[in-house]
């Protein structure tokens, strides 16, 4: 599928669908609008009228134009209210326009949308993202894995001319989306460690970044306690991900992202009983998910920035080796921790991985993790948890999710709360109370982080959708990946 800026007027545009983005306030056609609905003998106005279209945030109304006329088919896709439209509203409307063309069968698609706060290039990025995603099929797992064959063919971005490094930028960051939501939405049995070490191995090797897999052995000689007490049930080796992007010149700056990846989480000795959504526990790998897609994107942008991307990868599974309630692991710092749930494994293996990151030296850590229910409890299925140290990395992760349309709400880190976590017999346990769960479990992983600057994501609920939402088909997410790309670039 061909995706281009075009300077067509119009009233010039021909293909079979000419897609209108309008306000809630501009129903009324004026302008080149009613040029336009003259043209096609007021077709326009009279789809706006039989549909009762509203210009609603992303509503949408089409109908067939009269014969002899350039354009087959017209439609409309509302944006909500102008003083409203965010870059996330035009990635969203071209979801809705996308999602129609594909129903309407349409080869050749004409969109028309404003540009968000007279910023071209965020603009078209963000529509070509929305169109990019929404295009993506994931049918690996059906019995005919062969997607429907794609009708649409070509997409003109009306007024977007000259946007040429925009749409790159969209199609490169997509792909990083995209292969989140894969990893994601993969099983277990598919997804796995190894599989995790393979897909990084694929990264680096095709953009060419440097890449460090420690296997147990490795990892026992640098005494991460923590993350191998958890590994010690599971029949499959751990991987321990180290992916490193370096720029040509001196880097900028240079930072570190670690994803939790725990490919299935059965809650251990502590197995997770009915009702407790066990069965979408392949998710649980969600953070190194969006950390291989983000490294994915970056190398492609090629920023002048150094990153670190970072995944101590294994299950949390039951067997005769796995570790037990009251069991005490050291972790790589020298910090002991006693085991009081089994099911509170990933803050275990994101301590090694923290531990690890700071030793690197960076400007900033920032981790992700699927960690608690806690957190949707707190924040509902659509906005992530953040937690920080440093108020600046919190604004800056904040400010980055603006545009990239996903929604975090910074937490308190309230020390006083970790009275909770102190162990009678160890420097710590790995759980606390039930209330305040979530800001418990960003307390543990304080511990790990001396003094570099550092921020905590907790994405649980946000790396799956059960339904099409958006530019969202049912599935992995792909949740943070552009959160991160503008971070990193910022």
């Amino acid at each position: 599928m061909e995706l281009q800026g075009s300077a067509t007027p119009l009233l010039s545009w021909s293909g079979d669908c000419l897609v209108i983005g309008l306000f809630e306030e501009g129903v009324e056609l004026t302008g080149d609008l009613a040029a336009l609905d003259q043209a096609v003998a007021g077709t326009l106005q009279e789809l706006i009228e039989e549909a009762e279209f509203k210009g609603k945030a992303e509503s949408s109304a089409v109908t067939r134009v009269g014969a002899n006329n350039p354009v087959r088919k017209i439609a409309v896709v509302g944006l909500g209210k102008a003083d409203a439209l965010t870059a996330e509203g035009l990635r969203r409307a071209a979801g809705v326009a996308t999602r129609l063309a594909k129903r309407e069968k349409v080869k050749t698609l004409g969109v028309s949308f404003p540009v968000w706060h007279d910023d071209a290039a965020t603009s078209a990025q963000a529509i070509a993202e929305g169109i990019e995603l929404t295009l993506h099929q994931d049918n690996r797992f059906k019995s005919d894995p062969e997607p429907k064959p794609l009708l649409l063919q070509s997409v003109d971005l009306l007024g977007f001319a000259g946007q040429e490094a925009a749409l790159t930028r969209a199609r490169q960051i997509s792909l990083g989306v995209t292969l989140a939501r894969e990893l994601v939405s993969a099983p277990a049995n598919i997804v796995t460690p190894i599989t995790m070490a393979e897909t990084a191995e694929a990264i680096a090797h095709e953009y060419g970044l440097e890449l460090e897999i420690l296997e147990q052995a490795e990892c026992e000689k640098l005494g991460m306690g923590a993350f191998l007490g958890v590994a010690k049930a599971s029949d499959l080796p751990p991987k321990f991900i180290h992916l490193t992007y370096r720029p040509a010149g001196t880097p900028r700056k240079k930072l570190a992202i670690v994803g939790k990846g725990l490919t299935f989480d059965s809650g251990g000795l502590n197995i997770k009983g009915a009702g407790s959504g066990i069965e979408m526990m392949k998710t649980d790998m969600g953070g190194a998910a969006a950390t291989l897609g983000a490294a994915k994107a970056i190398a492609q942008l090629k920023p002048d920035v150094e990153v670190h991307f970072i995944s101590a990868v294994t299950e949390n599974m039951i067997s005769g080796h796995a570790m037990r309630p009251g069991d005490i692991l050291t972790a790589s710092n020298g910090k002991t921790i006693e085991i009081n749930n089994t099911d509170a494994e990933g803050r275990l293996t994101l301590a090694d991985a923290l531990v690890f990151a700071e030793k690197l030296e960076v400007d900033a850590i920032v981790d992700l993790a699927t960690l608690t229910g806690a957190c949707v409890v707190a924040l509902g299925d659509d906005i992530a948890g953040l937690w920080s140290t440093s108020d600046e990395l919190a604004t800056q992760l904040l400010n980055a999710g603006v545009p990239a349309g996903e929604k975090y709400w910074r937490m308190p880190l309230e020390e006083k709360y970790f009275d909770g976590l102190k162990s009678v017999v160890a420097d710590m346990k790995n759980t606390g109370p039930r209330a305040g769960g979530a800001i418990t479990a960003a307390l543990f992983l304080k511990q790990f982080v001396k003094e570099t600057p550092w921020a905590h994501l907790d994405v649980a609920a946000t790396v799956w959708t059960d339904k099409e939402n958006g530019y969202n088909n049912a599935g992995g997410t792909g949740f943070a990946v552009r959160t991160l790309v503008n971070w990193v670039l910022a």
